[in-house]
């Protein structure tokens, strides 16, 4: 017969193995994965190009495991990261409705890609599971863009100018401008972000900001949420 703790034990949902001890505010990682990602407490936040929340900064073993579920998506993985990027939103007074009462709406950047990036979608997922947000597919891609990696700042910018096509304005029974945060999975200079927002603004939506799941440091811009 099998031990009764056999079926009692929690997994880590990033590394599977046993959760024995939390730490707070960590999305129920063990305490290995939180000293191997370096996730803060609360989650990063920062305003450069746009407001946004992060789960951490995209270095080290959270870059690692970005890149693996990138390849290999675990939904789980996925959620307890973005539940720190959520907290984080949270600490800065926004709940899932913002100041009109209005459902605050998740908007996935959609890619050109024939394999498509699923971890937006899956943040979304993750998201309207564990809170009352809600996710509308409202952007699609309007003209392929090139890789950014090997491009500057100003480059990036350009690249994705006017790359996105929003599918409709706010309808006759919704607010207008009503409040939506767009997602991705990695914020590096933003420009898919700004490129995204823009197009959303101009139909009416109102942008509050970006929800990812890592922050590059290189615009020095990360704020650990207190």
């Amino acid at each position: 017969m099998l031990p009764l703790r056999w079926f009692l034990i929690t997994p880590c949902p990033l590394c599977g193995q046993e959760l024995e001890d939390p730490q707070p505010g960590s999305g129920l990682a063990c305490r290995r994965c939180h000293e191997r990602l370096a996730l803060p407490a609360n989650g990063l936040m920062g305003t450069d190009p746009l407001p946004w929340w992060a789960a951490g900064g995209y270095g080290g073993g959270l870059r690692h495991l970005l890149l693996d579920l990138r390849r290999r998506p675990r939904l789980e993985a996925v959620a307890t990261l973005a539940s720190r990027a959520h907290g984080a939103l949270m600490a800065t007074g926004r709940g899932p409705a913002d100041g009109q009462g209005q459902q605050r709406l998740l908007v996935p950047i959609p890619s050109w890609k024939r394999r498509a990036n699923p971890l937006p979608p899956l943040v979304c997922r993750a998201l309207e599971r564990r809170s009352r947000l809600r996710r509308l597919d409202l952007l699609e891609r309007s003209r392929p863009v090139l890789g950014q990696h090997l491009l500057g700042r100003r480059l990036r910018f350009d690249n994705q100018a006017g790359a996105f096509r929003c599918l409709r304005p706010p309808g006759p029974g919704e607010a207008r401008r009503r409040s939506v945060l767009i997602v991705d999975d990695i914020l590096t200079t933003g420009a898919t972000a700004t490129s995204a927002a823009q197009c959303l603004e101009a139909a009416g939506w109102r942008v509050e900001g970006l929800l990812c799941l890592a922050r590059t440091g290189e615009r020095g811009a990360d704020q650990a949420v207190s």
